[in-house]
């Protein structure tokens, strides 16, 4: 066998690697167990206001052909930031599932990240569809237990006091970033010093993948000066990796992931994905997608700190 077939087969062997160690662990067993049930109710209109103060329009328009919607990404975005300090899970998911698709559109090479991120999807979304199971069961239960017992109890369940049980439980568990946390603490579903599968660990796995995203994304929207070249979307995704993501993984994942951004296409590329023209044109829809995104990771940051979640094993 000759040396180029040699150093192809190894590089093939380190990307399946990386499909399978990606963000800590292989998750396969995972995949597409639950349905993704958030969806926009409200188509996106092709002009969105970006920045109210000088007037500036970002054109986000409706990409035929294409599986990833810049649009629907950044309405997912907004959509998940609730109260003061949380975030919704469902529109949070979604905003994945839409990164996932970008991702996927960049190739195979860089498509195989997307393989792991989205069974971290998939773990919380069993998680949640479990959880919300969980007390329908226990109600059956009860009253199951309360008809063997005396037949005459059952009358008590159209009372106004059991009505309201049934049909005002307690805050549903997976609702939000914070209730999640919440419910698992609650339930010692969290481990502080081994792997578990809890929401809490596989949403600080999003999380920082997020923020390497964020920073590839920022950095793929700025321009230039006069006499400057704009640099490959491949140089500024692999520096981007190694300033973020980088720092949780291990060497042989480090090097698979930066031979992955080798095959990474060049900016035209982007420009078809997000339906521009120019550098000028991205420059506004990037950083629009970039300042909600960094919306959500702060509101995530700040939760997962409060709890002493950002080392989770």
């Amino acid at each position: 066998m000759g040396v180029k077939c040699c150093a192809f087969l190894a590089i093939v062997f380190i990307l399946i690697l990386l499909g399978s160690m990606w963000l800590h662990g292989s998750l396969a067993d995972h995949w597409n167990t639950c349905p993704k049930a958030y969806s926009i109710k409200n188509k996106i209109l092709s002009f969105i206001r970006v920045n109210r103060s000088d007037d500036e329009v970002a054109l986000l328009r409706v990409c035929p052909g294409q599986r990833f919607q810049v649009a629907d990404l950044l309405a997912h975005l907004q959509a998940a930031p609730v109260s003061a300090n949380d975030v919704l899970l469902k529109p949070y998911l979604a905003s994945w599932d839409e990164l996932i698709k970008f991702l996927e559109a960049l190739g195979p090479m860089v498509g195989l990240i997307s393989q792991e991120i989205e069974s971290k999807t998939a773990i919380i979304r069993d998680l949640a569809q479990k959880a919300e199971k969980e007390p329908k069961k226990k109600m059956k239960e009860r009253k199951r237990m309360q008809q063997q017992s005396d037949p005459v109890l059952m009358i008590s369940l159209n009372s106004s006091s059991d009505y309201s049980e049934m049909n005002h439980s307690p805050s549903f568990g997976y609702t939000s970033v914070r209730s999640m946390i919440k419910w698992e603490l609650e339930n010692g579903l969290v481990d502080f010093h081994k792997h578990t599968n809890s929401g809490c660990r596989t949403l600080l796995r999003l999380h920082r993948a997020l923020l390497w995203l964020q920073n590839f994304l920022l950095e793929l929207g700025k321009d230039t000066t006069e006499g400057e070249h704009l640099r490959s979307p491949s140089d500024l995704c692999k520096e981007t990796y190694q300033r973020t993501l980088a720092h949780h993984h291990t060497w042989w994942v480090r090097k698979a992931a930066e031979l992955a951004f080798l095959a990474m296409p060049e900016r035209p590329y982007f420009y078809q994905l997000v339906c521009v023209e120019t550098q000028a044109e991205a420059a506004v829809v990037l950083n629009r997608i970039v300042r909600s995104i960094e919306e959500v990771y702060k509101r995530n940051e700040v939760a997962l700190q409060e709890h002493s979640m950002l080392d989770l094993p």
